[in-house]
C-alpha cells in the first residue's frame, strides 16, 4: 500500500506512538525493551527538526520520561488526556471525569477471575491486558461494554490484545491539533506515525493540517521497521527511504 507523501524534512514535525511503533510489542506493558540507539536516534532527530518532535501515546508521561528520557520535546499522554508541551512545562490536563470506583473494582474482579490478565489503572481510565490470555477476550470484552454501555462519559476503545475504558472528549488526533499550536510545531507540517485503532485520529488531523499519516504495517512493517527509517533519517538529515 502507498503511503502519504511526506513533507520537506525541515519543514516537518515528528509526532510518534509508542507500543508497536517506537518499541515492539510486549507480553505485559512494563517488559516493553527500548533497543539501543533508539533514544539517540530520536534526539539528533529532534535536534534536526529544532525540537518538533513528540511521543502521543496512551501512557502516562511519566512512564514514557522513564523510557525515553529526554529525547522527545513534547509527550502527550493519556490518548491526549496530558499534555506537556515542552521539557520542564506543567502538564495539561482537559477537565474530564474519573471512572468511577465500582468500575475500578470491577476490573480489579476481572483480572482476578482470568489469571493471566492484567488490570492496568490510569489516571483517568483502565485496561484489561489479555495477551496472555487469549481465550479471556470476549468475556473481558463483554463486561466491559456493559460498564458503559449507558455512559455519555466513557468509551470502551479496543488495543493490542486489551481493552480500555476511557473518557470521551480527547483523542490523539486533539493531542497533535493542541501541539501543533504551539513553538517549535507551529507552522510545521505534522507527520504521524501509529500503529492502532486510537492512532487513526492522530493521523487523521495530520493529514488535515497538510501532513502525513502513516500506519506501521502498511509503510514500516512493524516496530523493528519504523526504527531503521529512524535510524537512517539521524544520519542523513533527511527522510530515510520508506518501502
Amino acid at each position: 500500500m502507498s503511503s502519504d507523501p511526506l513533507p520537506p524534512f525541515r519543514d516537518a514535525a515528528l509526532l510518534l506512538d509508542l507500543d508497536g511503533t517506537l518499541l515492539d510489542l510486549a507480553p505485559t506493558p512494563d517488559s516493553v525493551v527500548v533497543p539501543p540507539g533508539l533514544t539517540d536516534a530520536l534526539s539528533r532527530i529532534r535536534d534536526q527538526l529544532d525540537g518538533a518532535l513528540a511521543v502521543i501515546t496512551g501512557r502516562a508521561i511519566e512512564t514514557i520520561d522513564s523510557l525515553l528520557g529526554d529525547a522527545p520535546h513534547a509527550i502527550a499522554g493519556e490518548h491526549g488526556g496530558a499534555i506537556r508541551p515542552a521539557p520542564g512545562a506543567a502538564i495539561e490536563r482537559p477537565d474530564l471525569k474519573p471512572p468511577p470506583r465500582s468500575w475500578l473494582k470491577r476490573g480489579a474482579a476481572l483480572e482476578a477471575a482470568h489469571p493471566g490478565s492484567m488490570f492496568e489503572r490510569k489516571p483517568r481510565g483502565f485496561g484489561l491486558h489479555f495477551r496472555l490470555a487469549p481465550d479471556a477476550g470476549p468475556a473481558i470484552h463483554e463486561a466491559l461494554a456493559g460498564l458503559v454501555a449507558d455512559s455519555k462519559d466513557f468509551w470502551l476503545m479496543p488495543g493490542h490484545m486489551m481493552w480500555e475504558i476511557r473518557p470521551r472528549g480527547v483523542d490523539k488526533g486533539d493531542a497533535v491539533a493542541r501541539l501543533m499550536r504551539s513553538a517549535p510545531f507551529l507552522g510545521r507540517l505534522p507527520v504521524f506515525i501509529g500503529d492502532d485503532v486510537t492512532d487513526e485520529d492522530g493521523m487523521r488531523v495530520a493529514r488535515s493540517l497538510g501532513g502525513a499519516g502513516l500506519r506501521v504495517q502498511d509503510v514500516f512493517g512493524d516496530a523493528a521497521g519504523v526504527r531503521v527509517w529512524l535510524y537512517d533519517t539521524a544520519a542523513a538529515g533527511d527522510w530515510g527511504a520508506l518501502r
